[in-house]
């Protein structure tokens, strides 16, 4: 996900798709410990994603103050 769509959602929206990708990450670490995952880049590529989200929101919660 581009950081230039995440900057159009609103603090909520990015709240609730920070908890949809840790959720997401989650799974993808018990199908790759059984073996049943096909592409284990896209844990890294959802970790890169939350990250993206944390920096957003701290930007919005600085703008505010």
């Amino acid at each position: 996900m581009k950081a230039a769509e995440l900057k159009n959602m609103s603090a909520a929206e990015l709240k609730a798709k920070e908890l949809e990708l840790s959720e997401n990450i989650f799974r993808m670490k018990f199908k790759l410990a059984t073996g049943d995952i096909e592409d284990s880049s896209l844990i890294k590529k959802a970790k890169k994603d939350i990250a993206r989200i944390q920096t957003i929101l701290n930007e919005k919660s600085t703008e505010g103050k």
